[in-house]
């Protein structure tokens, strides 16, 4: 059967993908939150004074719409002529999706960490069979390219989805951080790879932004969900996941630049749980700073809430900026 030749434009479909994600992201929302309390997938805000009860493991809401739209894509890619390399996204979506079934058991299990760390690299097996027939060069900022070779497909690529995954997942716990942040990042990086024309990251970056953003309304402050490991592991691997097959792992790595200097201050100190003081509805970092949220708490001596978050967010967009710029020129 002939397709049907998509439009020489294909914006309109990524804006029907984009689409589909939020509403499906926010429906879902809307019909596991109540479904996830009673049945007790609940934890404590610990950043509240009255410490209430709040549902967990919302972040499947995410990856219902993320999915959702990654399956438009397809169908598009498949009636519409929608181009992109299919074989390259089912690939990356058995990585992400293994990622998120990691988080949902450690959502429900508490895995140990170890396991966390050492999941992700098998997860990411769809990748290294795929990337192995594809580059093995990295386009490195201020040095050019450089050929890595069967060390990118055993070692730096298994590597980076474990790094990326975890990361996104140790900087949480604020209402509405994790998807902001999330938000922010992802949509800095449709516009890197609109620059440079991958529509592969194109295929998962929009969708991923329009289920954070559907996901937002019920994670806001006060949140009446939170999206748990299955949510911020996913974030991670869908970035992981686009940057490797989209070329661009130097600008994935330098977006999370915030996560990384989270995770070198809590290297130290073996990676502490980092909940802060609450007083007057406003937070307060320890004495000893645990983490980057310690670290801005204590030079703005306390904030509440809601402007740690925003500030976060703000913090995350200006990265954001910056590597738009960088990689404008490349």
């Amino acid at each position: 059967m002939a397709r049907i030749v998509f439009v020489e434009n294909p914006v309109f479909a990524y804006l029907g993908i984009f689409l589909v994600s939020i509403i499906a992201s926010y429906g879902s929302s809307l019909l596991l939150v109540p479904r996830l309390r009673r049945f007790g997938f609940v934890g404590r805000d610990m950043h509240k004074e009255d410490k209430p009860e709040v549902a967990e493991m919302g972040g499947l809401s995410i990856v219902i719409g993320f999915s959702a739209g990654i399956l438009l894509a397809i169908v598009l890619s498949t009636f519409w002529g929608l181009e992109f390399n299919i074989v390259f996204i089912l690939a990356g979506l058995m990585t992400i999706h293994t990622l998120a079934f990691i988080g949902i058991l450690d959502d429900i299990l508490d895995i140990p960490q170890w396991v966390k760390a050492f999941i992700p690299l098998v997860s990411a097996i769809p990748l290294m069979a795929v990337m192995a027939a594809g580059s093995t060069e990295i386009m490195i900022p201020f040095f050019g390219v450089v050929d890595f070779g069967i060390i990118y497909i055993l070692v730096l690529l298994p590597v980076g989805v474990a790094v990326a995954s975890n990361l996104t997942n140790m900087l949480a716990g604020f209402n509405g951080m994790e998807a902001g942040m999330g938000a922010a990042i992802f949509a800095a990086m449709i516009i890197i790879a609109f620059v440079h024309a991958q529509p592969e990251m194109l295929i998962l970056f929009i969708p991923m932004l329009g289920a954070l953003l559907g996901f937002l309304p019920k994670n806001w402050f006060p949140a009446k969900v939170f999206p748990g490991d299955v949510g911020t592991l996913t974030i991670g691997a869908v970035l992981a996941t686009g940057v490797i097959i989209g070329n661009l792992e130097s600008a994935g790595a330098l977006i999370l630049a915030l996560y990384i200097l989270d995770f070198l201050i809590k290297l130290p100190r073996k990676f502490p749980k980092t909940f802060v003081d609450v007083q007057d509805g406003k937070l307060y970092s320890p004495k000893k700073v645990r983490g980057l949220i310690d670290l801005v708490l204590k030079l703005f001596h306390g904030m509440t809430e809601q402007r740690l978050v925003l500030a976060m967010i703000g913090a995350q967009i200006i990265v954001g900026i910056i590597i738009i710029l960088l990689f404008l020129k490349l």
